[in-house]
């Protein structure tokens, strides 16, 4: 049976809930902060797999009044919240390691071992249950989460084999670096994404000109005005446009709609608004094509 994604975020947080106390406890006996700085980024995993379970019920609800989009940005900010709780606990983790290489603490070397691989191993099997198949921005920062515990974890485990062989305790605070520049890296790009929706800027991908080039290669469009293509969320793009076309009967229009819609559909638009008018736009440029 198909898991739906808001069983898979459930499932993925117990999972991490479990991790996130086993390396709190096994970080403060060990005194790794490597193991510390993968906790912190579990707290975030925890809090941001809870974020987005609540988030992707939100976005289920249907357009209504209050919403006449719809919920779908819900998900949109569970994002941006998401990507900010990692770069917050980067920097506790940059200032931790600061500490550290000025004077590092001894560390229980076999527990720290012990805790970071029982934490690899369940934050593989978190991952493993989101997958990575998935269109949801939302969703992508609950994954992107759980990747990056995923790749904390393995640096963990690296540090620990390098002080225990060698007894190089500056191991661990370099760990911790590296897994916060990582965090740092995955919060950054989620952000950034977020809120290149939430600004209505052009989804990458389009170009508005070669659009609006293309619908004027059509033998009814005489020219293509007020051109707007932006996200309304994650995957769901919006196109509006004035269509300037010779005068006629509002239901020989009809027939230029749907050609029209369906090239824009084929473009990966979902919700398209066009207005028809048979005057020419005042103005010129590269919302203003005319053959």
């Amino acid at each position: 049976m198909k898991l739906t994604s808001e069983k898979r975020l459930s499932l993925s947080l117990g999972v991490t809930a479990l991790i996130l106390v086993a390396e709190v406890v096994g970080g403060i006996l060990s005194n790794s902060l490597a193991l510390l700085s993968d906790a912190g980024h579990n707290l975030t995993d925890v809090f941001a797999l809870g974020l987005s379970l609540i988030a992707a019920r939100i976005s289920r609800r249907p357009a209504d009044q209050r919403a006449t989009y719809g919920y779908q940005r819900f998900g949109l900010l569970a994002a941006v919240i998401n990507g900010l709780g990692l770069l917050i606990i980067a920097v506790f983790v940059f200032f931790e390691s600061y500490k550290r290489f000025i004077s590092p603490p001894q560390i229980n070397t076999p527990l720290m071992l012990t805790i970071a691989t029982i934490g690899l191993i369940g934050n593989v099997v978190a991952a493993l249950i989101i997958g990575r198949e998935h269109e949801d921005l939302n969703i992508k920062s609950a994954w992107l989460h759980l990747l990056g515990d995923t790749l904390s974890s393995i640096g963990v485990i690296v540090s620990g084999i390098i002080i225990y062989f060698t007894g190089w305790l500056y191991a661990d605070p370099i760990a911790g670096v590296i897994i916060g520049i990582g965090i740092v890296v995955g919060g950054t790009g989620v952000v950034k994404e977020a809120t290149f929706i939430f600004l209505e800027m052009t989804p990458k991908g389009f170009i508005v000109e070669d659009i609006a080039k293309r619908l004027c290669e059509m033998p009814e469009v005489m020219g293509v005005h007020d051109v707007h293509l932006w996200s309304l969320a994650h995957k769901h793009i919006a196109f509006s446009a004035h269509i300037w076309v010779h005068d006629q009967k509002l239901s020989e229009v009809e027939g230029i709609r749907q050609k029209i819609e369906g090239v824009l559909t084929d473009l990966g638009i979902s919700h398209i608004m066009l207005q028809f008018e048979c005057a020419e736009c005042e103005n010129g440029g590269l919302y203003c094509q005319i053959h």
